[in-house]
C-alpha cells in the first residue's frame, strides 16, 4: 500500500507533482536543496521562484533533509535528465530495497548515452524503475487543469499500484509496461520541440509545422523501435500526445529555445536567464550519436544537433532537410 510519497526535486514539476499526490491523498514530503524553497513552502504554501502567484494548494511539507524524502513508500525523481545520476547515488544511500523510483525527467544522459532507467539502475540498483511521462505542463498540472500522463513499470500489476497513488479528479495516470518505449518518446520529443520552435521562429507557416511533427513523430517511432520499444506506446499520450504538446505551445521550454534561435539568437542568448532546463539542448547529440551507433535515419534530430552544436547554420540545416532524396512516406 503506498501512503508516502517522495519528491526528489523543488522546482516546478517537482512541486506540481508533489501537489498531485497531495491530492490523491497521500503523505507527501517535497526535498529541495534550496533552504529558501523549503521555507516558502512549509511557511507561505508558495514557491514563488518556480511557480509564481500560486498557491498551493493543499498545502504540501517540504524538506532539506534528503534522506527524509526518499524515507518514502514511493519515490518521485523530479530533477534535470543531467542531474538524475547524482541524484540517485545520493538516494540510493538510504533507499530501502525494491522501493519504486519513478523518473520525471525526460532525456538521455549526454556522457554515456545511457537512457535515464539505465542510469538509475547503475546508480541506485536497489530501485525498482518506473517512468512518468507524457503530454503535461507544470503549471498547468499544479493549478489542477485537467492533464494525463503515461505511467510506467516493468510488472504491471506495480505499474496500476502506483496509478492509484497518484489519481485524482484531474489527474489521470494510464499503466503501460513499455517502459523504454515511454522513455524514449519523452526524450526525443524534447529534441523535436526544438525544431518545431525553429520552423516558427523562421515563420515557415503552419504547413511546415504540421509536416514537421508528422515527419519527427516517425523518427520517434524508428529511434525507439531500435531500442525495442513498441510502436503503438509512441502512438500513446507520452510519445505522439506528447510531441503535439510540445511542439505546438511556446509554453514548452525546447520550443521556446528553437523560437529563438529561429529569430536569429545564438544558443547562449536562447538560454540566459531561464529558471528552467530545456533538456532537449543536451539530448540532442546523445540522440544523434545513439542513432548513428544504431544505423537509424533521424534527419531532424541530427539538424537540431548540428545547429546546437554551431555546426551548421539554421537555414543551410533547413535547406538540408528540404534537399533530401525524394522516397515513399512510408
Amino acid at each position: 500500500m503506498i501512503e508516502r510519497v517522495g519528491i526528489i526535486g523543488g522546482g516546478a514539476w517537482g512541486t506540481a507533482l508533489a501537489l498531485v499526490a497531495a491530492r490523491a491523498g497521500r503523505q507527501v514530503l517535497l526535498y529541495a536543496r534550496d533552504q529558501a524553497t523549503v521555507d516558502s513552502v512549509n511557511r507561505h504554501s508558495t514557491n514563488p521562484e518556480h511557480l509564481p502567484d500560486l498557491a498551493l494548494d493543499p498545502p504540501i511539507a517540504a524538506t532539506a533533509d534528503f534522506a527524509a524524502a526518499a524515507d518514502a513508500d514511493f519515490v518521485i525523481l523530479a530533477v534535470p535528465a543531467q542531474a538524475l545520476r547524482g541524484a540517485a547515488a545520493a538516494l540510493a544511500a538510504t533507499l530501502r530495497a525494491a522501493t519504486p523510483v519513478a523518473i520525471a525527467a525526460k532525456g538521455i544522459e549526454r556522457a554515456t548515452g545511457r537512457r535515464l532507467t539505465e542510469v538509475l539502475g547503475e546508480a541506485a540498483p536497489r530501485a525498482t524503475a518506473a517512468v512518468l511521462s507524457g503530454p503535461s505542463f507544470a503549471p498547468d498540472v499544479a493549478r489542477g487543469l485537467p492533464t494525463a500522463v503515461t505511467l510506467a513499470a516493468a510488472d504491471a500489476d506495480l505499474a496500476l499500484a502506483l496509478c492509484r497513488a497518484l489519481a485524482g479528479p484531474t489527474f489521470r495516470p494510464y499503466a503501460e509496461t513499455d517502459v523504454i518505449g515511454v522513455e524514449l518518446g519523452g526524450a526525443l520529443k524534447n529534441v523535436l520541440a526544438i525544431a518545431a520552435g525553429i520552423v516558427a521562429g523562421r515563420r515557415l507557416g503552419a504547413s511546415a509545422g504540421a509536416a514537421l511533427i508528422a515527419r519527427g513523430f516517425a523518427e520517434m517511432r524508428r529511434f525507439a523501435e531500435a531500442f525495442g520499444a513498441r510502436p503503438e506506446t509512441l502512438m500513446g499520450l507520452s510519445g505522439l500526445g506528447d510531441l503535439v504538446l510540445t511542439c505546438s505551445s511556446p509554453q514548452s521550454r525546447n520550443m521556446s529555445v528553437g523560437l529563438a534561435l529561429g529569430a536569429g539568437q545564438t544558443l547562449d542568448e536562447a538560454l540566459a536567464g531561464k529558471l528552467s532546463v530545456a533538456e532537449g539542448v543536451a539530448s540532442a547529440p546523445a540522440v544523434r550519436d545513439l542513432a548513428r551507433r544504431l544505423g537509424v535515419e533521424t534527419p531532424i534530430c541530427e539538424a537540431v544537433a548540428a545547429v546546437l552544436a554551431g555546426e551548421v547554420a539554421v537555414d543551410d540545416a533547413i535547406r538540408g532537410l528540404l534537399s533530401r532524396p525524394l522516397r515513399e512516406e512510408s
